[in-house]
């Protein structure tokens, strides 16, 4: 069924399963053709596939968001297959325990460089041909995370919050241009990078119930969207908590942080 993004031309990084794949195919179902983008090739030609099936239309171009000259290639390609892009969502992430003794420095830099570096990276292939047509829509998936650093996630933390305030930065600097931005700040969300989650994951979502709520912000043209409403405040709140209290809530993180690694290198 059209809906709001009919004829549009969508692309969508991390698509490749969770949240960017519900995304990709929610807009495709609105009538978005929609360039999906993530590292492995496989996954990606799969939901074109299942895109097809449904009538919808859709390409992949395989990049891994924190090189530069592979989104930038990812790009073209959408362009030269379906048109000038109109909706950018940088939605690829990932989610890698800090240690502590000794600090995982590899997980560290590659936290940053794809979470931060790589929203910059494809939000900024597609603002020189908005700019040029004063229209368009940039869209970053942050966290709830990005209000409140946690022990054990202080790489992860650090990096959403950054995001966040990179966003805020450039919706000023946009002002008047035509280009419009969207900060999105989801909770947990039931995705393969939480899967692995051993601790206690409040109001936890489904991906294709929370891509939803997601389309839902950008149609409107929100400026941020912080959700679910009860865990935002919870968060807020948390920064007045004594560093004790964050401790308990969080139970035995620096074991289940060194587990959480182990398994990853297995």
């Amino acid at each position: 069924m059209a809906g709001a993004f009919a004829g549009k031309v969508a692309l969508v990084t991390g698509a490749s399963s969770g949240i960017g794949r519900e995304l990709a195919k929610q807009l495709a179902a609105e009538g978005a053709k929609v360039g999906v983008v993530a590292r492995r090739a496989e996954p990606l030609n799969e939901l074109v596939s299942q895109i097809s099936t449904v009538n919808g239309r859709a390409l992949a171009a395989p990049a891994d968001v924190g090189h530069r000259e592979q989104v930038e290639s990812a790009f073209a390609r959408v362009r030269a297959q379906l048109g000038p892009i109109d909706l950018v969502i940088a939605n690829a992430g990932v989610g890698r325990p800090t240690l502590r003794d000794p600090v995982n420095m590899g997980d560290v830099e590659d936290t940053f460089r794809i979470n931060l570096m790589g929203v910059i990276y494809t939000l900024s292939a597609a603002l020189p041909e908005m700019l040029a047509r004063k229209s368009g829509h940039l869209v970053a998936v942050s966290s709830l995370a990005a209000y409140r650093g946690l022990p054990a996630e202080s790489a992860y933390c650090a990096s959403k919050a950054a995001v966040n305030v990179y966003m805020d930065g450039l919706r000023m600097h946009l002002r008047g241009t035509g280009v419009r931005t969207t900060t999105i700040c989801p909770g947990f969300i039931k995705t393969p990078m939480t899967e692995t989650n051993k601790f206690h994951m409040p109001q936890l979502m489904e991906a294709d119930y929370a891509a939803r709520k997601m389309i839902r912000a950008i149609r409107a043209g929100k400026k941020v969207y912080n959700f679910p409403r009860a865990l935002h405040l919870l968060i807020k709140l948390s920064r007045w908590m004594p560093d004790r209290v964050m401790n308990w809530a969080m139970g035995d993180y620096d074991s289940e942080a060194q587990q959480a690694v182990a398994d990853r290198q297995k």
